[in-house]
């Protein structure tokens, strides 16, 4: 299988994305990462963002355990300063894993004292922390909770690879969908998980509204009927609702979102070894349930509704929005382009740099469509040594207004200082997307049903011992 990754410079990289018909604007000069900019009223002293990682280690009761608080201790003093804390659930029923985080009267002490050591270890590494946000990602998995789906529409490319895990069996069109009374239960569930939000210190929540999930899902909902389907304004209903309430019950929190702009559909890998390839689930046109996404060509999107929701959203009192698209248990590639497949994955059908100019083309766009809303830019790591470039000059151009670091983080959780300090990444820590992260993520077979997830290569001691338990497992 062919390694796309074998530049020596940023320019290598921009001469690549000419060769693939597109362009990608690089800039030495990285100080636009380290400018000051003011997101709902607060000041924050750089344009770095830590995406919302999810470390699966949570407690069965869903309370933070010894290795969530050291990965937000580590993010605390790496020197970014947005924090965006991974995936809460809003109720036992919404969770993605057995380890997801959940956000409840139980829970609050222990969240609290996860956030103030994720600020502490940023005062002691950083010097202040008078100009960080730190805040939580509220979620509802909706067709991913386990161990039973929360469907909002009957996808007809998805509902076959959706597992119900509490029968074992595949859904089909006889599985019930969420009502709109259970949505309108929900949507008390978002307002409540806010409120304990702002009690135990987050600056800010995210609404999530991607990857497929229940929110997310909406947006696709154009075969639902009822208040919650059909047009975009049924469609967005839930999470504009939600955005309301908070503004004007809880004034004090800031509102984010991160959400898709570009669904794609499904893929399923084809052939053998190095050959088993991503191809598209097969599937007729018009599309009925992908949001952002051309009705008439999947590789094509389709930004009018994502635009305009934006613009809706932005009305409505959201002061960030963080852009990303696809779905991780369906075509990752789009998700998070990547040099080396996951284990239950395919090796990509397009050039990595292909999906990593797609994120920054479309991140762009919803910038320029709500220019006073800083929107946040992903699919960077990929670029490995590279990034701080493409970032910088991203935000230099005003494409993003900053740029998130994912997968990155969890192997140079210090990226930030590393580069204000010298200039560049620390390459012995640079993620090389090898996907050991998802990996462990994928893996179920212990006795709380979720291993943890982190970078095996480049935090050995702690997550070598884990992979290779996992390995051992798989292999026999």
């Amino acid at each position: 299988m062919a390694r796309y990754f074998k530049y020596k410079s940023p320019a290598d990289l921009a001469a690549d994305a000419a060769a693939l018909g597109s362009s990608l604007v690089v800039s030495d000069d990285l100080s636009p990462l380290f400018q000051s900019l003011s997101i709902g009223g607060r000041v924050v002293g750089n344009r770095l963002l830590v995406q919302p990682m999810e470390g699966c280690d949570g407690t069965l009761a869903g309370e933070p355990d010894e290795l969530t608080y050291r990965r937000f201790q580590r993010f605390g003093a790496g020197g970014a300063k947005v924090i965006w804390g991974e995936a809460t659930a809003i109720s036992p029923e919404g969770r993605a894993n057995t380890r997801q985080l959940l956000i409840n009267e139980h829970n609050a002490p222990a969240l609290r004292t996860m956030l103030d050591g994720c600020r502490s270890a940023h005062r002691e590494a950083c010097g202040d922390d008078s100009d960080l946000l730190v805040g939580l990602q509220l979620t509802h998995s909706g067709r991913y909770s386990v161990p039973k789906p929360s469907l909002a529409t009957h996808d007809p490319l998805l509902d076959p690879l959706t597992l119900d895990k509490s029968t074992g069996r595949r859904v089909d069109a006889s599985f019930p969908l969420l009502t709109d009374d259970d949505l309108k239960r929900i949507e008390d569930q978002y307002v409540a998980a806010a409120r304990w939000a702002f009690q135990i210190g987050c600056d800010f929540v995210d609404i999530k509204q991607c990857h497929r999930y229940l929110l997310s899902e909406l947006l696709a909902a154009r075969n639902r009927p009822g208040q919650f389907g059909g047009s975009l304004e049924n469609r967005s209903r839930l999470v504009l609702n939600v955005v309301g309430r908070i503004r004007s019950e809880i004034p004090g929190l800031i509102i984010a979102t991160r959400m898709n702009c570009y669904d794609g559909i499904p893929y399923r890998g084809e052939g053998t070894g190095d050959d088993f390839i991503g191809k598209p689930c097969p599937h007729e046109f018009p599309l009925a349930c992908a949001f952002g996404t051309d009705p008439m060509n999947h590789l094509r999107e389709d930004l009018a509704e994502p635009i305009e929701l934006a613009r809706r959203l932005a009305a409505a009192g959201v002061s960030m929005i963080n852009v990303t698209m696809g779905n991780p248990y369906s075509n990752p590639h789009v998700v998070r382009p990547a040099e080396f497949p996951p284990v239950d994955g395919y090796h990509a059908p397009e050039h990595p740099l292909i999906g990593v100019l797609r994120h920054f083309r479309i991140a762009a766009a919803i910038q320029q469509s709500v220019p006073n809303v800083p929107v946040v830019g992903s699919g960077y790591s990929w670029l490995q040594d590279f990034a701080p470039q493409a970032a910088a000059a991203n935000v230099s151009a005003g494409r993003v207004a900053l740029a998130g670091f994912g997968r990155a983080t969890l192997s140079h959780p210090e990226f930030a200082r590393t580069l204000a300090e010298t200039g560049r990444l620390d390459r012995k820590r640079v993620c090389r997307t090898f996907s050991y992260c998802t990996g462990l993520m994928r893996a179920k077979g212990n006795e709380l049903g979720q291993y943890p997830t982190g970078c095996p290569p480049f935090d050995k001691e702690v997550y070598g011992p884990i992979w290779d338990e996992v390995e051992g497992r798989r292999n026999h």
